[in-house]
C-alpha cells in the first residue's frame, strides 16, 4: 500500500479571497481541511502604540484606518471613550448626525462585504451592483469631510461641521455631455439631506436586486447552506459579535441592549438567523441594510426639523470657528493650543463600545491625566472571528474555506493592529 499522508498548503496572502494580508496554513487530507492555522503579522500597523505617542485628538485619523471599510464607526467608539473620560456630551443634533453616518457606514460596509464575498464565491455581477450604490454614499462622506474614505469627521464634543446645504455636482467633460450631466445631477439640486433621502427611496429596490441575483440562486445556496455552521452556545463561547453572533440566532445588538447616542429613539429590528451557517449570515446582513435604511430616514426627518449646534461651545475641547479665530486673539490661542498640545484628560479608565458593522468594536482607554493616552487597547470584532477559523473550516472542502473567510467579513487593519 502506498503511504497516504496529509499535506500542508499555504492559502494566501496572494489568494484573491485572502485580500492581501491573511495567510492560512491548511493541513489537507486530499481535498478536505483537517486543520487551519491563521497567521497574522503581515500587516501590523501598531495603531495602539502610535496612539500612545500622540495627543488624544490627533489619533482620530488612525481610527479610520483600522477597519478601512467602516471608517466613521471606528471613530465613533474612540471619540465616545474620550467624551466619557472627560464627562462631556455632544449636542443632540451632533448625536443624530453621528447615528445617521454610523448607519451610512454600515450600509457601505455591507455593500463592500456583499460584493467581495459574492466575487470570491464566483458571482461577478453583484460586485458591480454594490459599488454603484457605494458611490452615492461615498459622495456623502466627501461632502461632509472632504475625504471619500478616511473622514475624521467625528470629534470629541460633536462633529467637525454641520451638514452642507449643497452637494458637489458633475461637470461636462469629454466623458459626459450636457444631457448626461443633467441626468447625473438630477438628485443633487438640494442639500445633503435631500440627496440622502433620495438614496433611501431607491435603496430597498436595489437590495431586492441583490436578492434576486443571490437569495434563491441554487449555486449560491450550494456554496453557503450548511457551510461554517456555528451553534448559538459555541458562538457565545468564541466571543462572536455582530452578524456572526446574530446569524447563529442570538439577538444581541448594542444599539438595542446598551443604547448609545440616540439609538433609543430609533425604531428598528434586530434580524437573526436560524442555523448559523454562511447563508444565514448573508440573510442577516441583507436585512441589516434594510434596517439601516429605516434609521437613516428617521434621522433625516429629525435633522430637517431641528437646526442647532453640532459642536460643544467649550473651546478647551473643541476648536473655535475660523471666522472668530481670525479676529479674536483668545480664540487663536485656543485653536493653536488645541491642535498642537491637545487637552489633558482626567485620570481614569474607560471602555466604550459601538455596534460596528462587523460586531462589537470597543476602545479601552487609560488616562494618567496627561494630554495623550497612557494605554489604548482596541477590541476588534474580526480578531475573535478569525480565531474561530480552525473550528469553522474543519471537515469542509478547500473551496469552502473561501466562503467561510467571506462570511466572517474580515478586514485586517483592525485584526493586525
Amino acid at each position: 500500500m502506498a503511504e497516504i499522508r496529509n499535506y500542508t498548503v499555504n492559502f494566501g496572502p496572494q489568494h484573491p479571497a485572502a485580500h492581501g494580508v491573511l495567510r492560512l496554513i491548511l493541513e489537507m487530507d486530499g481535498e478536505t481541511v483537517v486543520r487551519a492555522d491563521p497567521h497574522i503579522g503581515l500587516l501590523h500597523r501598531a495603531t495602539e502604540k502610535l496612539a500612545e505617542s500622540k495627543p488624544f485628538n490627533q489619533s482620530i485619523g488612525y481610527m479610520d484606518r483600522l477597519d478601512y471599510v467602516s471608517m466613521m464607526c471606528n471613530e465613533h467608539a474612540y471619540v465616545m471613550a474620550i467624551e466619557k473620560l472627560m464627562g462631556i456630551e455632544p449636542p443632540v443634533r451632533a448625536q443624530y448626525i453621528r447615528v445617521m453616518f454610523a448607519e451610512v457606514t454600515r450600509v457601505l460596509n455591507h455593500l463592500m462585504w456583499l460584493g467581495a464575498h459574492a466575487l470570491d464565491i464566483g458571482a461577478m455581477t453583484v460586485f458591480l451592483y454594490a459599488f454603484r450604490e457605494r458611490e452615492a454614499l461615498m459622495d456623502c462622506y466627501e461632502a461632509v469631510s472632504g475625504a471619500r474614505m478616511h473622514a475624521t469627521y467625528f470629534r470629541p464634543g460633536g462633529v467637525y461641521r454641520d451638514l452642507p446645504d449643497s452637494m458637489p455636482k458633475y461637470q461636462v467633460s469629454k466623458f459626459s455631455n450636457q444631457k448626461k450631466v443633467d441626468e447625473l445631477n438630477a438628485n443633487r439640486q438640494g442639500s445633503l439631506l435631500d440627496f440622502l433621502w433620495d438614496f433611501t427611496e431607491s435603496f430597498p429596490d436595489r437590495i431586492d436586486e441583490y436578492e434576486t441575483l443571490l437569495t434563491d440562486n441554487r449555486i449560491w445556496k450550494q456554496r453557503t447552506v450548511n457551510v461554517g455552521v456555528v451553534s448559538p452556545d459555541r458562538a457565545l463561547q468564541l466571543g462572536f459579535s455582530g452578524p456572526m453572533l446574530r446569524g447563529s440566532g442570538i439577538a444581541w445588538d448594542l444599539r438595542k441592549k446598551q443604547p448609545y447616542e440616540v439609538y433609543d429613539q430609533m425604531d428598528f429590528d434586530i434580524p437573526i438567523g436560524k442555523s448559523g451557517d454562511c447563508y444565514d449570515r448573508y440573510l442577516v446582513r441583507i436585512e441589516e441594510m434594510r434596517q439601516s435604511n429605516k434609521i437613516i430616514r428617521q434621522c433625516i426627518e429629525w435633522l430637517r426639523d431641528n437646526p442647532g449646534s453640532v459642536m460643544l461651545d467649550n473651546h478647551k475641547v473643541t476648536p473655535p470657528n475660523r471666522e472668530t479665530m481670525k479676529h479674536d486673539m483668545e480664540a487663536l490661542i485656543h485653536h493653536f493650543k488645541l491642535f498642537t498640545e491637545g487637552y489633558c484628560v482626567p485620570e481614569g479608565e474607560v471602555y466604550s463600545a459601538v455596534e460596528h458593522p462587523k460586531g462589537e468594536f470597543g476602545i479601552y482607554l487609560v488616562s494618567d491625566g496627561a494630554n495623550k493616552p497612557y494605554r489604548l487597547k482596541i477590541r476588534a470584532p474580526g480578531f475573535a472571528h478569525l480565531a474561530a477559523m480552525d473550528e469553522m473550516v474543519k471537515g469542509h472542502m478547500l473551496a469552502d474555506v473561501v466562503a467561510i473567510i467571506g462570511t466572517q467579513d474580515i478586514v485586517f487593519g483592525e485584526i493586525d493592529r
